[in-house]
């Protein structure tokens, strides 16, 4: 599947038992798992794939949309000058890199890149 930029390209859950939130949506829905260490666990045949990432913290607005974009710096530095907040600054994980931001409204949304 190829990205295209500026479209939502994931979407990322919170969990407190990865073992517990996987059987359920495997039982239910029939997703498959993709597990990258002991905190984090991808999902596929869902429409759009995502992932849980494990917390111990309270859940609360528990999803996380993606978006894509080739030019992370590119796109970091359009969310800056359209008065969007960054709110955790690029990182790396398996895969590619991304950073999270705060829109006008407060939502918390992410871009990554496999570039």
């Amino acid at each position: 599947m190829s990205s295209t930029n500026n479209h939502i390209n994931y979407i990322e859950f919170k969990a407190k038992d990865l073992e517990a939130v996987k059987a359920f949506y495997k039982e239910v829905f029939n997703w498959t798992f993709t597990d990258y260490g002991p905190t984090y666990t991808s999902f596929s045949n869902s429409g759009l794939d995502g992932g849980f990432e494990h917390t111990a913290d309270p859940i609360a607005n528990g999803a996380l949309v993606v978006l894509y974009h080739e030019d992370l710096e590119r796109a970091k530095q359009k969310v800056i000058r359209s008065k969007g907040r960054i709110s955790k600054d690029i990182f790396s994980f398996p895969g590619g890199r991304r950073f999270h931001f705060l829109d006008p409204a407060g939502n918390e949304l992410a871009i990554w890149s496999d570039k």
